[in-house]
């Protein structure tokens, strides 16, 4: 029986577990204990933190685990390519692994390429932060964290040390990036490598709460995309994932379409995107297994054909204090929600996504509207 190394263990991570164990492969994860709900489902499971690669590779290597992979963590990436490189499992280069895991260096990295990014400038000292050659509003945000944490927008330079505070503070590296605001509909794109060919799977529309926080709300596939617009994001997207060396795997593009229709790069991660879009989604909007697709890469099989078996829309909507009475009312009238999680507690204002609780998923003929 063929044993994987699942990095992470939270909510983002079961989908994996669960979609291994279907496949008759052995599932080892390891996490802290808190907020582990993989522990229950995989074959076993390791307190030990996913920044502790040393530990975890002695463990890998004693199992002689098969593969090694992870879908809804950036911090987790780092780990996983670690092992791949010293166990000579398959993954994406050690090397680059800065490109995919600190938005300074990605950025850089696409700069170097070509590839249109926000206009930017990084720090680890607000003394000496220079970001004279960047206009207003401007994004203040750690270099190494996702889902909205440490994230603010200013209009002026006096709003600059609080901003830089609230990103140094959420920073595991203590690092920050400030780039210009880009005005623009923000779309996420999924795709899957194999061997560095890279294949789109899914578009998705997504609605955040705006400044400051920007936290992500809705997600919906596929996107509402022009014909022009589609073609430029077939060209750009094979040569971004090239620029960070990415090879292997799933990946989770964000980017905006801007008034000039120019399509501008925010952000890559080398994993599926999180909120369900990678686990659950895509295979609702395409019928595309890519839980099997990437598990059959990360042990070294080719992966099924990517293919739009059928043609469907999917979505994930959350409850939040602004919009709680909308979405109860959707909930209550649509029959083709297939998944709810729906918790006690009264929704809170956002200020990062994990303030968010309650959420229904969906599959549908055509996008489902909070109304």
């Amino acid at each position: 029986m063929k044993k994987i190394a699942i990095i992470g263990a939270g909510y983002l991570q079961l989908p994996l577990v669960l979609k291994a164990n279907e496949m008759g492969v052995q599932t080892y994860c390891f996490a802290i204990l808190d907020a582990a709900v993989c522990k229950e489902a995989c074959y076993k499971f390791y307190e030990i933190s996913i920044t502790e690669k040393e530990k975890i590779l002695a463990i890998c290597k004693n199992l002689k685990v098969d593969a090694v992979l992870s879908i809804g963590s950036d911090l987790a990436v780092s780990t996983v390519n670690y092992i791949a490189h010293h166990m000579n499992l398959v993954g994406n280069p050690i090397q680059n692994t800065g490109c995919t895991t600190d938005k300074y260096w990605m950025k850089k990295a696409l700069s170097v390429e070509h590839i249109s990014v926000a206009k930017f400038a990084q720090g680890s000292n607000p003394e000496t932060f220079n970001y004279a050659d960047l206009s207003f509003p401007l994004i203040v945000k750690p270099t190494d964290r996702s889902g909205s944490r440490g994230v603010s927008i200013i209009n002026t330079s006096n709003e600059f040390l609080k901003a830089y505070k609230t990103a140094v503070e959420a920073s595991f590296k203590k690092s920050v990036i400030v780039e210009e605001f880009i005005q623009g509909r923000e779309i996420s794109i999924e795709t899957i490598s194999y061997n560095g060919n890279h294949t789109i799977l899914a578009t998705t529309d997504k609605v955040t709460t705006g400044s400051p926080n920007f936290v992500e709300t809705e997600h919906h596939q596929p996107a509402i995309l022009s014909k022009k617009e589609i073609h430029k994001i077939q060209n750009i997207i094979p040569r971004a994932l090239s620029a960070l060396k990415i090879v292997n795997g799933a990946s989770h593009i964000e980017l905006f379409i801007t008034k000039e229709d120019e399509i501008v790069i925010n952000e890559i991660g080398a994993r599926m995107g999180g909120d369900f879009i990678g686990s659950t989604l895509v295979e609702l909007s395409t019928g595309y297994d890519y839980l099997k697709a990437v598990i059959e890469i990360s042990l070294g099989n080719k992966p099924p054909k990517p293919m739009k078996l059928i043609k469907k829309s999917s979505g994930i909507i959350f409850r939040t204090h602004e919009t709680q009475s909308l979405f109860d009312a959707t909930l209550k009238k649509n029959k083709d929600i297939i998944i709810k999680e729906l918790s006690l507690f009264e929704s809170i204002q956002l200020k990062k996504s994990a303030d968010r609780g309650n959420y229904f998923i969906y599959q549908s003929e055509k996008k489902i509207n909070l109304a």
